[in-house]
């Protein structure tokens, strides 16, 4: 791998650590409310939203060196970043959720999360790259 595809690596993951962060820090932050399935449910759903803007925001500009700006292209691609999202999205709920029910603890649920995420991550790139930044990828912005 080339030092420009060890940078984008590095970047990319740690983009991915960012927001991870932010989706379960709002998730803490809903959870501190209770308990349940309506509260798991409205934390799972907040904390993906915010990890959602702040990855788009971070790998438009440093991943994908997107400097289209506008309402018009901002709405489109957002739109199909978070198209592509929803595949990846099942597989982040689907391991998080299997995590919280088969051990029914919040540790487990985060452990849970974090893989789902990570795998979800790897397919999104690769999603992202082929149908919503279409141009080229960041070298050294």
């Amino acid at each position: 791998m080339s030092a420009t595809g060890w940078t984008l690596l590095w970047r990319y993951s740690a983009f991915a650590v960012i927001a991870t962060l932010a989706n379960l820090g709002a998730q803490r932050l809903v959870l501190r409310l209770g308990d349940g399935p309506l509260l798991f449910a409205l934390a799972v759903v907040a904390g993906t939203g915010l990890g959602l803007v702040v990855k788009y925001a971070l790998d438009k500009r440093w991943i994908f060196a997107d400097t289209e700006t506008g309402m018009r292209a901002h709405s489109r691609k957002f739109g199909l970043y978070t198209v592509m999202g929803l595949v990846t999205t099942a597989i982040f709920w689907g391991t998080e959720t299997a995590f919280w029910l088969a051990f029914e603890t919040h540790e487990a649920r985060e452990i849970g999360a974090v893989l789902g995420l990570a795998v979800g991550y790897v397919v999104k790139y690769r999603l992202d790259k082929r149908f919503v930044f279409t141009g080229r990828v960041a070298e050294g912005v």
